[in-house]
C-alpha cells in the first residue's frame, strides 16, 4: 500500500496536469499497468508463468502498456502517457524513474538469460526512445527524445540522437 501511496506521489510531483490522488488512481494509464505489474511479477516469482503473462496481456489490452512479469522495477517508477511503452523479460528499474510514451526497453537478439538494459535510479528516459541490450544506464541519466541507446551510460549522463547508419546502397 505505501508503495502504491509513493507511486501517486511521484505522478503528481511529475506531471502538472495531475490534480489529485484520486484522479491519478483511476485515469493515468501508468499507474494501472504498475499496478497489475506488482501482481503479475508476484505471481511470476511463485513460477505461476502462465497467470503472469495472463494478466500482464490484460493491462497491455486495458492500458496500451507491455510489461513483462519478469522485469524487475524499483519504487516510484512514473510512466507518462504511457502508450508504446514496452518493458522486457530481464529489464531492471531503480527507484524514481520516469518514462515517457512510445519507449522500449528491449534485447537486441533471442539469447537466453540477461538481454534487456538495466536502469539506475533517478533515470528519465524521453518519448520515443529505445534502450537496447544487456546494457547499464547510470543513476540520473537523461535519456532524449527518440534516442537510441546501444552501450552503456555513466551516472549523470545525457543521451540524445540516433546510431542508424547505411549498411548496403542500391544503384
Amino acid at each position: 500500500m505505501q508503495d502504491l501511496i509513493y507511486s501517486l506521489e511521484r505522478a503528481l510531483e511529475q506531471d502538472p496536469a495531475a490534480r489529485n490522488k484520486w484522479e491519478v488512481l483511476l485515469l493515468y494509464p501508468g499507474i494501472h499497468a504498475l499496478l497489475a505489474h506488482r501482481l503479475a511479477h508476484a505471481l511470476h516469482k511463485r513460477r505461476l508463468y502462465f497467470l503472469a503473462r495472463a494478466l500482464s496481456q490484460l493491462a497491455r489490452f486495458v492500458t496500451g502498456i507491455e510489461i513483462h512479469p519478469g522485469a524487475k522495477i524499483g519504487r516510484g517508477l512514473f510512466i507518462d502517457h504511457g502508450m508504446g511503452v514496452v518493458i522486457g523479460e530481464t529489464t531492471e528499474i531503480g527507484d524514481d524513474v520516469t518514462i515517457y510514451h512510445g519507449v522500449t526497453l528491449g534485447g537486441t537478439g533471442k539469447i537466453k538469460g540477461k538481454r534487456h538494459p538495466t536502469l539506475g535510479d533517478r533515470v528519465v528516459v524521453g518519448a520515443g526512445a529505445k534502450v537496447l541490450g544487456a546494457i547499464t544506464i547510470g543513476n540520473d541519466v537523461k535519456i532524449g527524445a527518440n534516442a537510441v541507446v546501444l552501450h552503456d551510460m555513466p551516472a549523470g549522463a545525457s543521451a540524445v540522437g540516433t546510431k542508424a547508419r547505411v549498411i548496403t546502397k542500391e544503384l
